[in-house]
């Protein structure tokens, strides 16, 4: 066993926040070199107009204020996305509020956007502008804000310039009322206020920074028809499917099993890849999808990208798989490909999309 996988297993030993902000700072201090086989040739996925070396991202949620996004794609990841950042520093929610159920291999936070605000961020993003790798910001709003959908816009104006890419997190549990702004009137306004302040930064920058949306996995079949089609409409550039839920399937963990939150990891994985299916046959070929919930190993990429992913997104995975995670699912997938025949990762796409969305019409909401 490696020391990083020693490291991890030590760390469990601990409360799962204060682990969490040892595991954030050993990153930033200890840069990994991805070896060669993350940039394998049939990993690499154009999308969002970006090339990305591999489709296997770090979600938003580890890196909160964007402190080791460069160690992190160290450990052989294709992109990061740091966040959620939102306009003002705040606490969070009361501890405890993250807590790990590990024979489910999930979690279940209730962590509240914590992070030290846009500021901070933004100037850590602005150090390391000449570095390479992608590097995606999740923005969101303050808790007690009076116009939420003004703090996106701030997001956006600010962080377009040295973002790789933009997601607007409106799906998080664990802030009262977010979840709103995913339908009806206050979706429409979000997506037109949203494009007009990334038209108004490209304009300023000379970029049209890529915008995505982060859906919520408990979201019904009209529910997430009109959120596609209204992001189809303004030229949104892609949906993240999806974050954490707040249903409860049938968990083996007893003790943490019913804490309030969003549940995250492997009991997510079948209903997040059929909504993602799903979300395929509604979009169509052209917008990016990246599938995210229960990802832990190759074979859970592999079932994301054949349901319609262009690329994937990991996190409770890693906290239960180790640091080498993303190694191990990229030289998998580069097996799978040659085993199959198949050049190129991107060709996998879709190829089982009607499969895991039939799963998603058998669900009790989605008629």
């Amino acid at each position: 066993m490696s020391i990083a996988d020693r490291t991890a297993r030590l760390l469990h030993l601990l409360e799962p926040e204060r682990a969490h902000r040892i595991a954030v700072s050993a990153a930033k201090h200890m840069p990994f070199r991805a070896p060669e086989l993350t940039r394998d040739a049939g990993l690499s996925v154009r999308a969002l107009g970006l090339e990305f070396p591999n489709p296997i991202g770090l979600a938003a949620g580890f890196d909160k204020a964007g402190d080791a996004p460069d160690a992190v794609l160290g450990l052989g990841f294709g992109y990061v996305e740091i966040g959620t950042v939102t306009p003002l520093p705040q606490e969070g929610n009361p501890r405890p509020r993250l807590f790990r159920l590990s024979a489910d291999r999930a979690l279940i936070n209730r962590l509240g956007f914590n992070n030290p605000g846009h500021e901070a961020v933004v100037e850590k993003l602005d150090r390391r502008q000449a570095r390479r790798g992608i590097v995606g910001v999740n923005i969101g709003a303050n808790r007690d804000s009076d116009d939420r959908i003004y703090d996106y816009v701030a997001g956006i104006r600010l962080f377009a310039p040295t973002a790789s890419y933009l997601t607007i997190n409106v799906s998080s549990p664990n802030t009262p009322g977010l979840r709103d702004l995913q339908t009806g009137q206050q979706l429409q306004e979000l997506m037109r206020r949203a494009g007009e302040a990334r038209e108004a930064a490209a304009a300023e920058c000379g970029r049209r920074t890529p915008m995505l949306l982060k859906a919520s996995p408990d979201l019904d079949d009209r529910e997430l028809g009109e959120l596609v089609e209204v992001i189809l409409a303004r030229g949104i550039d892609g949906l993240i499917v999806a974050n954490t839920t707040v249903e409860r399937p049938r968990l083996r963990s007893k003790r943490h099993g019913q804490e309030l939150g969003g549940l995250s990891g492997r009991p997510i994985f079948e209903v997040t890849t059929a909504m993602l299916a799903r979300a395929r046959q509604l979009a169509g070929p052209e917008l990016t999808l990246v599938g995210a919930g229960g990802v832990d190993s190759a074979a859970s990429a592999w079932s994301k990208i054949a349901a319609g992913a262009d690329l994937v997104q990991l996190y409770s995975g890693l906290i239960y798989e180790g640091p080498f995670l993303p190694r191990r699912i990229a030289a998998d997938l580069v097996r799978r490909l040659e085993e199959r025949n198949i050049q190129r990762i991107a060709d996998v796409r879709g190829i089982e999309t009607e499969r895991w969305a039939a799963a998603w019409s058998q669900r009790p909401h989605s008629s």
